[in-house]
């Protein structure tokens, strides 16, 4: 035996407490993140440029996700691989640091209503 008492299909054997600090809530406005909400990285916002001791590798991570295309906060968690709970602690931090942009979704109230939609394609097929 070698000593090591996980194999290599383990995984991370960080613990999601310790990447947040034990902080369960992001300094930011995390609290408000929905899993729908669009995340996009700020022109400025460069991960290895940060200069901030308290960000994380995670932290780099997910504004190089960010960078090219906007993400739902759901879609971050399963490209980085880390717990949405997590991604939302990150995304309050970066938020707070002004590198990060957040869209809400549309409010359902806000959506067009059932008949609008149905008469939108009544009149496609009437085409």
């Amino acid at each position: 035996m070698d000593g090591r008492w996980y194999d290599d299909e383990a995984g991370p054997m960080v613990r999601p407490y310790a990447l947040t600090g034990g902080r369960t809530r992001g300094d930011g406005g995390s609290a408000h993140l929905d899993l729908i909400a669009q995340v996009v990285a700020e022109p400025g916002a460069e991960p290895g440029a940060a200069g901030d001791p308290g960000l994380t590798p995670e932290h780099g991570t997910i504004l190089a996700l960010c960078k090219a295309d906007p993400l739902s906060v759901a879609e971050i968690a399963a490209d980085s691989d880390l717990p949405v709970g997590v991604v939302r602690v990150l995304l309050g931090d970066l938020l707070t640091l002004g590198w990060v942009r957040v869209r809400r979704p549309v409010a359902p109230a806000e959506l067009p209503g059932e008949d609008i939609l149905r008469e939108v394609i009544d009149g496609l097929r009437a085409l």
